[in-house]
């Protein structure tokens, strides 16, 4: 048994400790700026026919789509931030999925600002109604998440030893959950990767482009696991506490991020509409919690 444990404390630490989390977040700023500049150098060569692609990669057709490869990298380490906070605290586990889909949009309008229509009426076009409308998600979104951490209470400075027994197997648990989806997150990400590069850059078939819609790619498959994770958390902590407000808190989070999941099957005002009301619904739940706890 202490084997056992000594081995998943190793391996939590190898992929989820502050040292591994600080030196992930250099080596993401490098492949950022890097592959920044790369897409900047193949959007060139295209424009100058120094090389060829299909006609349907939008993605190499103006620089500022560009903006979209960094902010895809900053994705991936956002991705590694949620699962490094998934043993510390639910709660800040949750905000950062709320930062994911954020900035999924704000992606999403970068790729989305090489493509305006600029006409007198700018509302007679959908695709300028939806960069608005993403516009004003972001600003609602970026202080929703504000309030978010606002009510969330710092528990991470209390000593282990002053924890009841049940929570640190909890914690433990976590920590062992949390370092299974490491290598599920990698193998994910690198196969979702390669299979959207094949085809949109190298694929004949013109089929792809109704199933190609690069925000799709990894999350929606990625949230899918969040949700059996929470659903699975939240049964083992009937083993520590059945209180009713954490029950309706942790049933609440894991509504929340099933809405985001569903946001992935959406397009247009019904995807932000989605996600907005995702992250409304979980900070209120936080606030609503936060009251009980009070009384």
């Amino acid at each position: 048994m202490v084997n056992s444990n000594k081995i998943a404390a190793d391996f939590y630490n190898y992929f989820l400790s502050e040292k591994v989390k600080d030196k992930s977040e250099k080596i993401i700023v490098y492949i950022a700026i890097s592959s920044f500049i790369l897409h900047l150098l193949l959007i060139g060569m295209v424009n100058l026919n120094l090389i060829a692609v299909n006609d349907h990669s939008k993605l190499l057709s103006n620089p500022i789509s560009a903006i979209y490869t960094p902010f895809s990298f900053i994705l991936i380490y956002e991705v590694y931030l949620l699962l490094y906070y998934l043993p510390k605290s639910t709660s800040i586990y949750i905000g950062k999925q709320y930062e994911i889909i954020s900035l999924i949009v704000i992606r999403r309008i970068f790729k989305d600002l090489s493509h305006l229509e600029f006409s007198p009426n700018w509302f007679a076009s959908r695709n300028d109604v939806l960069f608005t409308a993403d516009l004003v998600a972001i600003l609602i979104l970026f202080f929703l998440i504000f309030v978010f951490y606002k009510y969330v209470k710092n528990n991470t400075s209390i000593p282990v030893e002053n924890l009841n027994p049940e929570i640190i197997k909890f914690i433990t648990l976590k920590k062992i959950i949390a370092t299974c989806l490491v290598p599920i997150f990698l193998v994910l990400s690198f196969y979702s990767l390669g299979h959207w590069l094949h085809d949109s850059f190298f694929s004949l078939s013109k089929i792809v482009t109704e199933i190609k819609d690069i925000n799709k790619i990894f999350f929606d498959d990625f949230f899918t696991i969040l949700i059996l994770v929470d659903v699975l958390l939240l049964l083992f902590s009937f083993f520590h506490s059945d209180k009713f407000k954490g029950v309706i808190r942790n049933s609440g989070f894991i509504i929340s991020t099933i809405l985001i999941k569903l946001s992935f099957g959406t397009e247009g005002l019904l995807n932000i509409i989605l996600i907005v009301t995702a992250v409304l619904f979980g900070v209120l739940l936080l606030k609503i919690h936060n009251l009980y706890e009070r009384n």
